[in-house]
């Protein structure tokens, strides 16, 4: 007989969590105006809000961060975190900063002028506000076949070409650079095929035009390609990192999500017009060059996450436990992004919520339903993360309308998937008396999913 499939870590400390009572959650959600980043962690039985920075460390990052150099220029781990980073991506250009959206603010005050235009395969929030902030334009370039959810291929986070191809024939000057996220988080974790990436790259450079790589969760990208794409199955994650971002230019990362670490994230290049040029941010923006945004021992700790998330153990593990919710909601029948992604299942509450319409935002409000559930914090990826369109100020409705279960890394059982899946069931089952949604009250110009305040209708 097969051995059943087990994690490869196993648990070394434990912190309480604690269930709430149904009456103390409906307060607690008005309270919050309907908006769960408003919670506090406290009235949080799972939370599965993200999965950036809330992973549990290992042993060997905590025996790490015991020796971080704090020293405010050139501190020892500052070289230590440079090397693992050189050595995974072959980038040799490295700036610390304290996240990922810190390094997309570094790079783009150096890169982005009003009036640009960004393709991208669906940026993510962060991207995207950064771009308009700076009254530039952020165009979503993924293939169509992303945005239906029921459609089982193995790269849905792939970016279409010819789309491509007819914005940089169009803007020829005016396209300082691409953002190719890997994996594509805005559309549901799906991965990007390395011939995308490949093809992609090369269409970018006939058109003079550098690739910036968002690279949160390469590792599972790379993951992906391993076990997906022919000709990659006998290939090491590293290796395939490696050929991932010879095709580009520039990355940022938010080490948060697949570096391990709680707080972190870097810029590298091997462009060095690039390096002075962002040089000149960092240092009033972040830090000095060789902390940026980040501590000495922090930085240790990252160096050792980088090499532990790109060993194939620890990836399958992660990634065969949201399998796992996938299959349990697959049992209810509930619909959500197909194939499961690499971190999180993202529920289609378009197709839950059928009575709710778009301009009550229907993801938003199954996330508003499940906590109210069983205390469980989700996330909405959709039309109140879409923001509205800078120019005519309506909301964006042509995107998905997603609710993100995403899992933290080395932090939960599968006991606590099921128990997920058993409180999701329970609000699709009396999904259809569920006909009102919810009203934006107040609302930030841009980013406003952070702390936007809403009413619920009805």
């Amino acid at each position: 007989m097969e051995l059943p499939f087990a994690e490869s870590w196993k648990i070394k400390m434990v912190e309480p969590i604690h269930k709430s009572t149904r009456a103390e959650r409906e307060q607690w959600l008005k309270e919050a105006h309907n908006n769960i980043f408003m919670l506090k962690a406290e009235q949080v039985y799972i939370d599965l809000c993200t999965d950036s920075g809330t992973g549990a460390m290992s042993d060997r990052q905590w025996s790490a961060m015991m020796l971080g150099d704090e020293s405010y220029a050139g501190a020892n781990s500052f070289f230590k975190f440079k090397d693992a980073v050189t050595q995974i991506t072959g980038f040799n250009f490295v700036i610390p900063t304290h996240q990922g959206r810190a390094a997309e603010n570094v790079l783009f005050s150096y890169l982005v002028k009003p009036g640009n235009i960004i393709p991208g395969n669906a940026h993510f929030d962060t991207t995207k506000g950064h771009i308009e902030s700076r009254k530039a334009f952020a165009i979503d370039i993924t293939i169509d076949e992303a945005k239906d959810t029921q459609l089982e291929i193995p790269f849905k986070g792939n970016a279409d070409p010819k789309k491509l191809e007819k914005i940089l024939e169009e803007n020829r000057g005016n396209v300082p650079f691409i953002v190719l996220t890997v994996t594509n988080n805005t559309v549901g974790g799906q991965p990007v095929s390395m011939a995308n990436i490949k093809e992609i790259s090369a269409l970018c450079h006939k058109y003079g035009v550098p690739v910036v790589m968002d690279s949160a969760r390469f590792a599972e990208n790379a993951y992906f390609i391993k076990t997906r794409e022919k000709g990659y199955e006998n290939k090491t994650i590293k290796e395939i990192a490696k050929e991932m971002f010879s095709y580009a230019d520039c990355m940022t990362m938010s080490a948060k999500k697949d570096g391990l670490v709680n707080m972190g994230g870097f810029i590298a290049t091997n462009k060095q017009e690039w390096f002075d040029g962002c040089k000149a941010f960092c240092i009033p923006f972040e830090g000095y060059l060789t902390y940026g945004g980040m501590n000495g021992r922090d930085m240790n700790a990252l160096a050792v996450g980088l090499d532990e998330n790109t060993e194939f153990d620890m990836l399958q593990t992660r990634i065969k436990q949201v399998e796992y919710l996938a299959q349990r909601l697959d049992e209810f029948g509930i619909p959500y992004q197909r194939p499961a992604g690499g971190h999180a299942i993202f529920v289609d509450a378009d197709s839950v919520l059928t009575h709710v319409p778009k301009e009550e935002f229907p993801a938003q409000t199954l996330t508003c339903e499940l906590y109210l559930e069983a205390g469980i914090r989700a996330c909405e990826i959709g039309y109140l993360l879409a923001d509205r369109d800078p120019v005519t100020r309506q909301n964006r409705f042509n995107g998905l309308d997603l609710l993100r279960l995403c899992i933290p890394r080395r932090v939960y059982t599968n006991n606590h998937m099921d128990v997920i899946a058993v409180a999701l069931k329970n609000v699709y089952d009396r999904r259809e008396t569920i006909t009102r949604g919810l009203e934006i009250t107040w609302e930030a110009e841009l980013m406003r999913h952070f702390t936007v305040q809403l009413k619920r209708l009805g």
